[in-house]
């Protein structure tokens, strides 16, 4: 049947030239980055408009992505998975214009309660040519605000599959639900409403292409878009030597069997032009919040993938997966079965494609970076403003940190973990503006990037003063499994937490990166550190204007340069002595040294700067302006 007079689908019988292909598809990126735009826009919490963390798409009319606006990669299997859901839930034949879908089953979407996805089908005089889909992370579901979760009823309000909007006709039932079950809900309804915008933003725009050129047209270029897609992505795939390749790293622990590792182990199979990832030996589903779904696994396939094989091919489509078999076992920590706790469900799949990377390095050792810091490095904050007792939260961080060194460059400073896609961290001046919080430090940490012939991406410190009493909660990891270095490169530093308590002189720090529901009062401050990245090659052929550069600029202190680098230094002043740093460098290299510590040794206690001194009960009586003031000018001295 023609595509025209078929009533429910169109076709993709009809042939399309490469002019009108190629206007297409910068059509159906512009059309994703105009829906990205018009949610940012019109949002109503930070967390979606500063930080960016949605994901919105455009999809086929079966559900396959036909274009991703860049966001959070981990969704690139996650949305299409949820639209197929929605469509199989229903039938093509129960959808109608002005439907709108909505879910946050953590199960179907691979991700936490918290992400709010929409889908409204596109129709074109009757006939159903596509879907046009939006993620986006609310601030609020419901459910407990501080402390581990064990199961997904403790999250938060879990939505099914429903019709937000019912042939143009809202569900009032369904919004006075989520009203009833989140605590901020002129927000949370606000967001809802900005993402009705976003998905009616992708329909006008895919509409536009199909009155401009007609549905055949548009499904032909869209077909051969993905056949494009398909053959860059087995073309360099064939690049990759055949074999099958190995790697393991592990997760520090669950928060709740603390200190027991959990492993990630990868098993990577190159034969032709295709390549297969098996996850069959990735920890079962732990019992804390460190879950996800099963599009979450296979998101993690498909992101390695992607990255090695077309990361630069636009739009994301699935095209680009056709050369990719994964092989996931349900029961994992990412793919998880209910009822597991999914609260944290981006955290350990950071960790499992940074092990996909790990075992293709011996195939393509120019091709992948070390490892990266791997976490979201975020802060949970909850209280009541001072001065009208109004309730806020705020999901703080996301302050980036080092990425791996390559073959042939350095890993870059504070960048947003890879899962993270092109989320933002949330601007100083806008924390401090909306919230009763101070924002003392925010700087690059020294010495943080892995030593190398290339050096890791330096991490960050954040230092965050409550300015009243306040919850936090940091639920971090990879604070033991430090970033690995590749070809002789050392491994970065690890992500870390603390608080420090107004009069104290050391810092509370938390072992395993998980601080829970801790209680902060006036002048006490949270310090998040994340990780560095690992380096690439030995430290020791590092060129020594590079070594100089970063001292000079602070990226590796004095010791450090000696200790890792083999560098000997003028006396009395930081300007390398070439010879002397040579000679040093040899009787290293005679030493097998530097030593690489894979694994950080959390226990050791902070050093104690001589000049501050502790103030337990000296300031009992002081305002909480007051003892914001001490504690700022105590910590900038320290």
């Amino acid at each position: 049947m023609d595509a025209e007079t078929n009533p429910r689908t169109s076709s993709t019988a009809h042939r399309t030239d490469p002019v009108t292909t190629e206007i297409v598809r910068n059509g159906l990126i512009a059309a994703t980055e105009e829906m990205k735009t018009n949610l940012m826009r019109t949002a109503y919490n930070m967390i979606i408009y500063e930080a960016l963390d949605f994901t919105v798409g455009l999809f086929d009319a079966q559900g396959n992505t036909v274009s991703i606006g860049l966001g959070l990669p981990m969704f690139i299997r996650g949305m299409s998975d949820t639209v197929k859901a929605k469509i199989a839930h229903y039938g093509l034949a129960n959808l109608d214009p002005g439907d709108i879908l909505l879910t946050n089953d953590a199960y179907i979407t691979g991700s936490h309660l918290n992400h709010v996805t929409l889908t409204l089908p596109i129709f074109h005089k009757g006939v159903l040519v596509g879907f046009s889909c939006c993620m986006a992370h609310w601030i609020d579901i419901g459910g407990t605000l501080g402390g581990m979760t064990t199961d997904i009823f403790s999250e938060g309000l879990q939505i099914p599959i429903l019709k937000y909007q019912d042939r143009g006709k809202v569900n009032d039932d369904l919004v006075d639900i989520i009203r009833q079950n989140v605590r901020i809900p002129n927000r949370a309804l606000g967001d809802l409403r900005a993402q009705v915008t976003a998905v009616k933003t992708g329909e006008r725009r895919f509409l536009e292409l199909v009155d401009r050129y007609g549905r055949d047209q548009v499904a032909a270029a869209i077909a051969a878009i993905m056949d494009r897609s398909e053959a860059a992505a087995r073309a360099r795939t064939k690049s990759i030597p055949n074999g099958v390749y190995e790697a393991e790293s592990f997760m520090d622990d669950d928060g709740v069997k603390i200190g027991e590792r959990v492993p990630i182990r990868v098993r990577v199979e190159v034969k032709g032009d295709r390549m297969k990832v098996d996850l069959s030996e990735v920890s079962k589903q732990v019992a804390g919040f460190y879950n996800s779904g099963e599009t979450a696994g296979r998101s993690c396939c498909q992101v390695a993938f992607k990255c090695l094989t077309s990361a630069l091919e636009l739009p994301i489509n699935d095209g680009q997966f056709r050369a990719l078999d994964i092989v996931l076992p349900p029961g994992r920590v990412v793919s998880a079965l209910k009822p597991a706790a999914m609260r944290m469900w981006m955290t350990y799949p950071m960790t499992v494609i940074d092990t996909i990377f790990k075992a293709l390095a011996p195939a393509i050792p120019d091709q992948v970076m070390a490892g990266h810091h791997a976490d979201l490095v975020v802060g949970r904050v909850n209280g009541r403003r001072p001065k009208d007792d109004s309730f806020y939260i705020y999901l703080g961080g996301l302050i980036g940190g080092g990425w791996g060194a390559k073959y042939d460059s350095d890993g870059r400073n504070s960048t947003i973990a890879m899962n993270d896609g092109d989320t933002h961290n949330g601007p100083s001046e806008q924390v401090e503006a909306k919230y009763p919080l101070l924002v003392e430090r925010y700087a690059l940490r020294p010495d943080s990037g892995g030593a190398g012939r290339f050096r890791g991406g330096l991490g960050c410190e954040q230092v965050v003063q409550a300015r009243h009493d306040i919850r936090f909660s940091s639920q971090m990891d990879r604070v033991k499994c430090k970033p690995w270095g590749l070809e002789g490169g050392l491994s970065g530093y690890g992500n870390s937490v603390a608080i420090h308590r107004f009069g104290k002189t050391e810092e509370q720090r938390f072992h395993n990166g998980k601080a829970l529901n801790q209680v902060l009062h006036a002048g006490d401050a949270y310090v998040l550190r994340s990780g560095g990245g690992g380096g690439f090659g030995s430290p020791l052929d590092r060129d020594l204007a590079s070594l100089a550069r970063d001292v000079r600029c602070g990226y590796v202190s004095r010791a450090a340069a000696e200790k890792d680098y083999g560098a000997a230094f003028v006396p009395g002043t930081n300007k390398l002595d070439v010879t002397a740093t040579e000679q040093r460098r040899a009787d290293m290299r005679a030493q097998g040294l530097p030593h690489d510590e894979p694994i950080a040794d959390t226990g050791v206690p902070p050093p104690v700067p001589s000049h501050v001194q502790t103030h337990d009960h000296a300031h009992e009586n002081l305002t909480e302006e007051e003892r914001v003031a001490l504690a700022m000018t105590g910590r900038c001295c320290s």
